[in-house]
């Protein structure tokens, strides 16, 4: 029998505010876990309709699971980071949970298209 101390995993798990089409949900997400992946497993439309079925599979890679988050982490991945200096939304992909975020999922145009916002240099 196991008499040493229980751990709390309840602190391993991060709120993370989803908003679709003006709705906000709350999901808890366990953290180190990709805002793709929390997205699919609480079965929130992170694809459009075309690309649910044809993706890369969260490698980043086909661009088609992008987001808006809020606080933006830094980007950890090549086309992340590409993402961030013109302006396009995020790759939920690419995301990792690591504190509370906000985050919006996109209307998808054509495949896994959106439009870039318009960034105001700095």
């Amino acid at each position: 029998m196991w008499n040493g101390p229980v751990q709390n995993h309840m602190s391993d798990r991060i709120p993370v505010t989803v908003v679709v089409d003006d709705e906000e949900t709350t999901i808890e997400v366990d953290r180190g876990d990709t805002l793709r992946d929390a997205s699919l497993e609480h079965e929130l439309p992170v694809y459009g309709t075309l690309s649910q079925y044809a993706n890369c599979g969260g490698r980043g890679l086909c661009s088609t699971c992008t987001v808006e988050v809020d606080p933006a982490p830094e980007p950890t991945h090549w086309h992340d980071a590409a993402a961030v200096r013109f302006g396009y939304p995020r790759l939920s992909c690419c995301i990792e949970v690591e504190e509370p975020l906000t985050v919006g999922l996109l209307d998808k145009h054509v495949w896994g298209q959106v439009l870039p916002r318009h960034v105001t240099p700095e």
